[in-house]
């Protein structure tokens, strides 16, 4: 009890510390310490607190509107005492300490309710997104070592294909042969747990999205995460009383990031509007009605968001962050006009929080991710040398190795001596320093390639292409070619009303060469749809791939636009 005591109380100084300096990042960043957890488990310890305290209990944790117009509210109290009820039923089923559980929720009260049960029993969540297919699942129940399985009823239907000895649960409508887990609203609440919680047990298993390979099992602890994302807390500005809107979708670590953890780190409330189709009318409108002041969306959203009349959002909340990939400047331009506020960008990991950010108070510099943020020391190692410098790969120092970064790549030795060597924990990122500290994003260290011996950053042409109106989504790959071995080839999903013909193909091609400096131009143009991950990332990796077949027959793809074929462009 004395442990548990003192983990909560460093914890808690650590919040306050960065809530006093919320506005002061060179204060934050000197004298920021990660506190020193020995017993610690966040949903007992913290959620317990502020589901304790006048000041919170009857605040609103989690917020939902649906899509039909209806809503639910609960406080603090209230999912303590639900997620009690939830945790007994769940170790009457036989959920243990240390048990794997697969939870595969959409944006339902039941996904928060299992998430907190499930870390007050010790057990190790498994998140999935609803999107995966049987395939996925066996991948998870074998790798993952599965005992227990938290489905939607309408998924439930994917695991027939799916083998193992596992406990199913389902949530919604009963299903035969599995349990119901409405039962679990019959228990009594006071869960008592069975043993302390170390800080550093395991909590969470994370499969990441595979852009270039077999999905990881990125291993997060009790601390790691829920702790961890006090750096997440931070750069978002968030405080008690704010109403945090994150679009994300369940099974991903951005879901945790802020969903969950830095909103409930600060005690403001998850505001959730769940739809099964994206409108961005309704979302702005929903935004206003219910008192948004703070908002993280990826950019594929924020493009989305731009088409959409942003002035009719009366009160524009105070806060706002874009995360998953490196924001546009078109894009933030554009928010910044309607709402008077700087979209600020956040780089960060499923494999950590919060890396560098631009968080509130420090200038933001045009096409800058920000600084480190507290708690983390950001190297730029060189691949050649090893050595630290302004270009290079962003890795972080393990000599002071930050609350927030994982375990490592679960049963996976070989990986993990890989990305941790040399002292570094090696992001696969590449960036570029200024002489004030911030860094900029250039891409993958796989993306990045040499054409006529130039480095070039395929994000940063990408980035040029989107602010053409008929560019909808951008992905650029090297091509082979004789002269210059390889040339930057952009392969584009076109905007409504555009089409696939050699006039668009002239525009976006001369656009781009008006845009970039000549070793930059983009020598080629294919009009075709991405290949994504299912979380929604590009990968790049099957475009490049695909690169190499007609060249190897020396053949042109088939819907391939070349520069040299326009007499404006050639050069």
């Amino acid at each position: 009890m004395a442990a548990a005591s003192t983990s909560m109380q460093a914890f808690r100084d650590a919040r306050e510390f960065l809530l006093r300096n919320r506005d002061d990042y060179p204060t934050a960043y000197r004298d920021f310490r990660w506190p020193e957890l020995d017993e610690f488990n966040w949903a007992l310890d913290w959620f317990g607190h502020l589901a304790g305290d006048p000041e919170s209990a009857d605040a609103t944790a989690l917020w939902i509107v649906e899509e039909d117009g209806s809503e639910g509210r609960w406080t603090f109290t209230e999912l303590a005492h639900r997620s009690d009820q939830v945790a007994g039923w769940l170790r009457e089923r036989g959920v243990r300490r240390g048990d794997r559980i697969i939870l595969m929720l959409g944006n339902q009260l039941e996904l928060w309710e299992t998430l907190l049960a499930t870390m007050k029993l010790g057990a190790v969540v498994i998140p999935a997104t609803t999107l995966l297919a049987p395939a996925d699942l066996t991948d998870r129940v074998e790798r993952g070592n599965a005992r227990h399985v938290v489905v939607g009823s309408a998924d439930t239907g994917k695991f027939a294909e799916v083998a193992g000895d596992y406990t199913r649960i389902a949530v919604g409508e009963p299903v035969e042969g599995w349990l119901d887990y409405a039962e679990a609203y019959t228990a009594p609440g006071g869960f008592r747990p069975d043993a302390p919680t170390r800080a550093n047990d395991p909590f969470l298993l994370y499969f990441t999205s595979g852009t270039t390979a077999k999905p990881k099992l990125v291993e997060h602890t009790h601390a790691s995460y829920p702790v961890g994302h006090l750096s997440t807390m931070f750069w978002i500005g968030l405080e008690p009383g704010d109403v945090h809107l994150n679009i994300s979708s369940p099974g991903w670590a951005k879901h945790a990031w802020s969903n969950v953890f830095a909103p409930w780190n600060a005690g403001a409330t998850v505001f959730i509007h769940n739809y099964t189709r994206f409108d961005a009318d309704r979302l702005l409108s929903e935004m206003d009605r219910c008192g948004v002041t703070s908002f993280c969306a990826p950019p594929t959203v924020w493009r989305m968001l731009i088409q959409a009349d942003l002035g009719s959002l009366r009160t524009p909340p105070a806060k706002v962050v874009g995360a998953g990939e490196p924001l546009n400047p078109e894009v933030i331009e554009q928010v910044r006009e309607a709402w008077g506020i700087t979209i600020r960008d956040g780089y960060g990991q499923t494999e950590t929080t919060v890396q560098v950010a631009n968080t509130p108070g420090q200038p933001i510099k045009p096409g800058s991710m920000g600084r480190p943020t507290p708690g983390y020391v950001i190297a730029l190692v060189d691949p050649a040398t090893g050595e630290p410098g302004p270009d290079g790969e962003i890795c972080i120092d393990l000599a002071h190795r930050p609350l927030g970064l994982m375990v490592g790549y679960h049963g996976d030795e070989e990986r993990n001596a890989e990305v941790m060597r040399d002292g570094y924990y090696h992001t696969g990122d590449v960036g570029s320093r200024d002489e004030d500290g911030y860094i900029t994003y250039v891409g993958r260290t796989d993306d990045v390639f040499k054409a006529s011996d130039y480095r070039i950053s395929p994000f940063e042409l990408e980035s040029v292409l989107l602010e053409h109106d008929a560019v909808a989504e951008a992905a650029v790959v090297p091509a082979p070619d004789e002269l210059r071995l390889a040339v930057p080839k952009a392969y584009v999903v076109l905007a409504t009303g555009w089409a696939a013909d050699e006039s668009t193909a002239e525009a976006v091609l001369g656009y781009a060469r008006e845009h970039l400096a000549p070793y930059k131009r983009i020598r080629r143009l294919e009009f075709a749809e991405l290949p994504k991950t299912i979380s929604g990332k590009i990968r790049r990796v099957e475009l490049r791939a695909r690169e190499q077949d007609p060249a190897a027959a020396g053949q042109r793809a088939g819907a391939e636009w070349r520069d040299d074929q326009f007499p404006g462009l050639r050069s």
